[in-house]
């Protein structure tokens, strides 16, 4: 069992990623105004969870080294007093979004769009797409006019309890998307979201809640990107949080292209009922440092998860991820496969866990982890782990840390490929198996624009 986990009961996981803390008198820690706290009129309930996990961020700290899931990723330098609360009444013009953003990324027309740039909300939703009970709106739309179906996931998966950062995100969340498939109903094109921003100094702290129904299924793209000539850090704080219903399918695209100066923090969770599939597609080629906290709970018999991850890093970048596949009941599968690379100095670090409840016999679950070093002084680290509590289970781990093979290279070259042309080729295939899990053409394009991209740099 990895060090900092507590063990969960048979039916409900409790991980504890951040233990709490007295009122730290740490000037570094982050001041928000109790005011910034929304409070949900029409649903006390939303509100109790808001103002719990206000208490708890308050009472809290930054994490420090000493804690496991923070080892790796130490903050000694992040000095939250410096960043004020971005306001949603504040008036001011952003820049203009990059246009590549907007461009759909599924092989089809999209049945929706949503823009969150500062304070303004974009929306572009298909004719029938409210007749048929879908809701896909921007967070305080939702708080509005939708507070009982948001009831439905707000704080329900990543809770106040589970880390200084979540707790922020629960309390403070000013932007964010909440999408809602009743149930039986089936969106045949995709829904895009994206969440811009180009102002330095600023906390931005974001919520995304994606729910499907029973038999309901969906593929939903959500982007966060901002400008990479910032003067000064920007701070992102976000939590995530899925709820795939009996029988529902769910196909969720999370694409990360921070800017080079944004400090980005966040806890994202899904829970899986009886026979639910879920395919998420996560990919990280930006900010200068990102804590990532992805869970995957299968909770009804017969659900199953594919998880794979993407992420290449340049300069001094730090990219932690954190992942956890919990087998709460019988007959469930999970597939989770991260694969990176890693130029210059910048470092990643990957700690998975599989977790097999007593109750979850017939259990599939695997992990794989593979990394590329590409630059003399970059470092990976991958920390897999089982923790297994009953018999009659198939799982495993695997995780590699690597140089490209100069036999691979040679053989291109004694072919006519000049050497770097070799190498980059060498890189392009080493991603070939995440690139075949992504279910668009456009966003495998995306992926193989960020390689080209971070390759310009790279010497043998």
């Amino acid at each position: 069992m990895v060090e900092g986990r507590e063990k969960p009961m048979a039916k409900e996981i409790k991980i504890i990623r951040s233990s709490q803390r007295q009122a730290s008198s740490d000037n570094r820690s982050f001041r928000f105004a109790d005011s910034a706290v929304r409070l949900a009129q029409s649903e006390p309930e939303i509100s109790s969870t808001r103002e719990r996990a206000q208490k708890l961020f308050t009472e809290g700290q930054i994490p420090q080294k000493t804690e496991e899931a923070w080892r790796r990723t130490p903050l000694d330098h992040l000095d939250g007093s410096k960043f004020t609360l971005f306001e949603n009444g504040k008036n001011e013009q952003g820049s203009i979004v990059p246009e590549e953003l907007m461009n759909p990324l599924g092989d089809e027309t999209q049945a929706g769009q949503i823009l969150l740039h500062h304070n303004k909300v974009e929306k572009k939703l298909s004719a029938g797409l409210a007749e048929k009970g879908i809701i896909f709106t921007d967070l305080k739309d939702a708080e509005l006019n939708h507070a009982e179906k948001l009831n439905k996931i707000f704080g329900k998966f990543v809770k106040p309890e589970d880390g200084y950062f979540a707790a922020m995100a629960l309390a403070y969340a000013q932007t964010g998307i909440f999408v809602y498939i009743p149930k039986n109903v089936h969106v045949e094109q995709p829904l895009h979201s994206v969440l811009w921003t180009d102002h330095a100094e600023e906390a931005l702290i974001s919520h995304i809640l994606v729910y499907l129904d029973d038999g309901a299924s969906l593929t939903y793209v959500h982007e966060v990107s901002s400008s990479t000539v910032l003067e000064g850090d920007l701070f992102h704080d976000g939590n995530v949080e899925i709820f795939v219903g009996k029988h529902a399918n769910l196909k969720f695209v999370e694409l990360q292209s921070w800017g080079k100066n944004v400090l980005n923090f966040t806890h994202e969770r899904a829970s899986i009922d009886q026979d639910g599939q879920l395919e998420w597609v996560f990919g990280a080629v930006g900010s200068k440092l990102t804590k990532n906290f992805t869970d995957v709970d299968l909770n009804g018999r017969g659900s199953s998860a594919k998880v794979s991850g993407f992420y290449f890093t340049n300069g001094s970048q730090h990219l932690d991820l954190d992942t956890q596949q919990n087998h709460l009941a019988p007959d469930t599968t999970s597939d989770l496969l991260y694969k990176g690379a890693l130029l210059d100095e910048s470092r990643s670090v990957w700690q998975g866990m599989v977790y097999v409840s007593p109750d979850a016999s017939k259990t599939d679950g695997y992990q794989t982890n593979r990394n590329l070093v590409l630059g003399k002084n970059a470092r990976a680290d991958a920390i897999p782990g089982l923790e297994i509590l009953t018999d009659d289970v198939r799982c495993s781990h695997a995780a590699t840390v690597g140089k490209i093979d100069a036999t691979q290279t040679f053989y291109l070259e004694s072919r006519g490929i000049p050497k770097m042309d070799a190498a980059k080729l060498v890189v392009e295939g080493f991603f070939d198996d995440i690139m075949q899990r992504i279910p668009f053409e456009g966003i495998r394009q995306r992926f193989q624009d960020a390689i080209h991209e971070k390759m310009k740099t790279f010497q043998l």
